[in-house]
């Protein structure tokens, strides 16, 4: 492992927002411009991203900010994957029944991009929509993905409204939330769902 040198001066009237932005992160992975606006704009301005990502790098992390969707992310350093006890902190391995939701959510969101600053699903049509492609709906597993979406940043909505009306918020961050390898499988099992649903639908029109 490389040696590591920390040179940083954080002006004290920026302390507290730097504090802030690295425990933001390494809680939830993301930073958003549309739920974090003061953190997101402290972390995307040039010194402070480079500032905060010297200081992640000694953790072995990275920042990595994409200025048109709004979005600073938290990231493995690439010299750092392989390292042996390294424990890989905000990576989360979600179940089949999260990535097919996951899928959904981001297919709402892509059909959505452009009408509205911000996009919304209400949750009785997205579990119409999961049911939709023929995957079976627990409500105790859908509260369960939920939450652990929203801590992840991928999601956010008012825990106090269960009702199937109960606004969600979807975020530009749900593209990153995938393991290639699982999203490959879940996404052709989605394709073979979908395609079946349609074909019983023509099948029943006939």
């Amino acid at each position: 492992m490389n040696e590591i040198n920390l040179q940083l001066t954080i002006r004290e009237e920026y302390a507290l927002l730097f504090k802030r932005c690295v425990r933001k992160l390494l809680e939830g992975t993301f930073l958003l411009r549309d739920k974090d606006a003061k953190l997101y704009a402290f972390a995307s301005r040039e010194a402070n991203r480079q500032d905060l990502a010297v200081y992640l790098r000694a953790m072995g992390f990275d920042l990595h900010v994409d200025d048109k969707i709004g979005l600073a992310m938290l990231i493995a350093n690439e010299e750092d994957e392989n390292e042996v006890g390294l424990k890989q902190a905000n990576v989360v391995r979600f179940s089949t029944l999260q990535y097919h939701l996951l899928l959904v959510l981001w297919k709402i969101y892509l059909e959505n991009v452009g009408y509205s600053e911000r996009i919304t699903a209400a949750k009785g049509d997205i579990i119409d929509k999961i049911k939709f492609f023929g995957v079976p709906v627990i409500s105790t597993e859908l509260r369960v993905a939920f939450k652990l979406f929203k801590k992840y940043n991928l999601i956010d909505y008012d825990e106090d409204d269960d009702s199937e009306e109960q606004e969600i918020t979807l975020y530009p961050s749900l593209q990153f939330s995938w393991d290639l390898a699982q999203f490959k499988t879940t996404a052709q099992e989605y394709m073979k769902e979908a395609d079946g649903a349609e074909t019983a639908e023509e099948e029943e029109r006939v």
